[in-house]
């Protein structure tokens, strides 16, 4: 699954599980910098000791820098400089006995005066509450939008393929980026099913982003690497869409 080139005007957003850095560094800078993002949300960014010198370093080393996330949870947005900053947060949801404590990471970005609310969630192994904090963060995040005048995106591991739960409530509200996409049938590499999991042989995609009213998608994919460095970087791919504001309608 390869990225097409950049449209004029367009948000580039992509979302990666990065494993906590856990995995071959090198090869993950390589493949951020290859997604040529202006937004990144993060999903098990570090959380040990020493987490925001962490990310700190890794934002340099891919040319970004930290705009959003706390520790607990390990979801994190990064910006690129070819944004504006306008608002960046972490907020814990809900916490259920004996599951993990979740969150997201909200950056609300402008680019070429149009406004942006990015949202990186990391959602439960347990069924019944990926849905509940599902439904927790969608109002969390059309709140921020609203406020700042902006278009909601929603990205990041979603822990259930297509057709689940979760999907249908997002897709109720937004549209899958990956499916609302122009064919491009120049890519003959691109795989159909769009697989994230498990990166060396991706067989279910797990991984999304989700755009919100008023906003077009102009292309998605994923980083255009060498496979081997995609296996060494992560155990997940990580999926990079172009979104843009609908173009009013001519009279």
């Amino acid at each position: 699954m390869t990225s097409p080139g950049c449209a004029d005007g367009a948000l580039r957003v992509a979302t990666y599980n990065i494993r906590g850095l856990r995995d071959d560094g090198e090869a993950l800078v390589r493949v951020i910098r290859a997604l040529r993002p202006d937004v990144l949300c993060l999903q098990e960014a570090p959380r040990l000791p020493g987490w925001r010198r962490a990310r700190r370093a890794l934002a340099r080393a891919t040319g970004l820098s930290v705009a959003a996330g706390g520790r607990v949870g390990g979801t994190a947005v990064f910006t690129a400089p070819s944004v504006r900053l306008l608002r960046g947060r972490g907020h814990r949801l809900r916490w259920f006995a004996g599951l993990e404590w979740r969150s997201v990471a909200l950056a609300v970005v402008e680019k070429d005066r149009h406004r942006y609310a990015v949202c990186s969630a990391h959602l439960d192994l347990l069924a019944g509450a990926r849905l509940r904090h599902a439904a927790e963060i969608l109002p969390f995040l059309e709140r921020a939008a609203r406020r700042f005048g902006a278009a909601p995106v929603l990205a990041g591991d979603l822990n259930e393929p297509p057709g689940a739960p979760v999907w249908r409530l997002l897709g109720s509200r937004y549209v899958d980026c990956f499916t609302a996409a122009p064919p491009i049938t120049a890519d003959a590499d691109r795989d159909p099913a769009g697989a994230t999991f498990p990166a060396r042989e991706p067989r279910v995609r797990i991984d999304a982003i989700f755009a919100g009213p008023g906003l077009t998608v102009v292309s998605c994919g994923g980083a255009d690497v060498p496979a081997v460095d995609l296996a060494a970087a992560s155990d997940h791919r990580p999926v990079v869409a172009e979104i843009a504001p609908v173009a009013p309608a001519r009279s």
